[in-house]
């Protein structure tokens, strides 16, 4: 079963709110979470035959109410059940507001859904399996690749995490501090799998990272003097602006040094440089990773040519970076700035102690295949494109790298 493209747009932006909404007013999260997949199932069904109703939300949260109506009158007595689902159920409580009304930041029960995600006494794994189940819209497949372990353990993961908040009280929290960093670190994985997705014919899931963007300006919102935030916001920006430009006619994914600039978003560039730029001077000294990674996309954004890119302050920034946070991502990610500053040598020696790092999949091979090209050693270099694209999901990025092999073969 799989629904037309808009209508699969539609299910994924309003499944947050459908959600949100039910547990707001029942509180069951785990029986909710099955009632509005039993919607999900049924729009996308109905919908292609007789045509998405004027309500779209509305419509998948009257679905979803009956269903997890029944399904709280199936445990205990019929009698019981009616009384209880009379008193939770007020007779406006499933009118959903009209397309395009504001509603305030503390209202956004996508937002108070989130927070309940990141409940802490949720290991940090299962806070954010459950977010990009329930806000992001990822299906546990992609969630279980996304963290390179079997679909059927991510289930249970996420089913352990759904009794785990199972009676928890439905709204926006008064620790947010607390709950912050994995609440960031969420969106931030959130809005990655929608700018390079992890599988599939499309590089890009717009909806996701988009999604991840509004969430955060509403935290950023609600936290304003909230450094971090900011910076991953300004990092999100500044990285999605390079949406238009990243793949070509056919989709065929772009890299940055060969991308059409004039296709950038610039008034998100220019927000993006602000937010950050704003951050930093506040905390310069104590910059957390999201402004570090920020300041460094600005440093991109910032150039008018790939020639003209300052590497010298990008791989400054990455080794306060890897300070702050030494994780194998961070690593490779300087090691393309070594070699831009230092040759490509220096960079494919930097490279081989991260040999081994499972968590970076096909990209080590990508870089390896990238740096030994600029080096002049071509065999190796298509074994390294060609290796990398046997071990990536992404149709996108598995044609370009067998195309960059390609041109080198004798």
């Amino acid at each position: 079963m799989t629904p037309g493209t808009g209508i699969e747009d539609l299910l994924r932006k309003h499944a947050p709110q459908v959600l949100g909404a039910l547990v707001r007013r029942y509180g069951h999260f785990d029986t909710a979470e099955d009632a509005v997949q039993e919607a999900l199932l049924a729009a996308a069904r109905q919908w292609p035959r007789e045509g998405v109703p004027e309500n779209p939300r509305g419509w998948l949260i009257r679905v979803a109410a009956r269903r997890l109506t029944d399904a709280l009158r199936g445990e205990e007595s019929r009698r019981l059940r009616e009384e209880r689902a009379a008193a939770l159920t007020p007779r406006d409580a499933f009118v959903a507001p009209p397309p395009g009304a504001a509603r305030a930041p503390s209202e956004d029960d996508t937002l108070s859904l989130l927070f309940l995600c990141c409940h802490p006494e949720l290991t940090s794994s299962g806070q954010i399996a459950l977010t990009l189940r329930a806000v992001g819209g990822l299906t546990t497949a992609e969630i279980a690749r996304a963290h390179l372990v079997p679909e059927a353990t991510m289930a249970q993961r996420i089913s352990r995490a759904k009794q785990r908040v199972r009676g928890t009280r439905f709204g926006r929290p008064d620790n947010w501090e607390e709950r912050l960093p994995a609440v960031l670190h969420t969106l931030y994985l959130i809005f990655n799998e929608g700018y390079t997705a992890t599988s599939g014919a499309a590089l890009q899931r717009a909806e996701l990272a988009g999604e991840a963007i509004r969430l955060t300006r509403t935290m950023r919102q609600l936290l304003p003097k909230e450094g971090e935030v900011a910076g991953l916001l300004a990092l999100m920006l500044l990285t999605d602006a390079r949406r238009a430009a990243r793949t070509g006619p056919h989709g065929e994914l772009v890299p940055l040094d060969e991308q059409d600039r004039g296709l950038w978003d610039r008034a998100a560039v220019r927000e993006g440089v602000l937010l950050v730029t704003e951050a930093l001077s506040v905390s310069r000294e104590t910059a957390g990773p999201y402004q570090l990674r920020a300041a460094i996309a600005a440093v991109h954004d910032e150039a008018p040519s790939p020639d003209a890119t300052d590497w010298r302050e990008i791989l400054g920034l990455y080794d306060v970076l890897l300070h702050r946070v030494p994780g194998p991502v961070e690593r490779l990610n300087r090691v393309v700035a070594v070699a831009m500053v230092h040759g490509p040598r220096a960079g494919l020696a930097e490279l081989e102690p991260l040999e081994g790092e499972s968590a970076l999949g096909h990209r080590i091979d990508a870089v390896r295949g990238h740096l030994l090209e600029r080096a002049g050693d071509p065999a190796r270099a298509r074994a390294a494109y060609e290796s990398a694209a046997g071990k990536t999901l992404s149709l996108p990025e598995q044609r370009y790298l067998q195309a960059r092999a390609a041109r080198l073969r004798p």
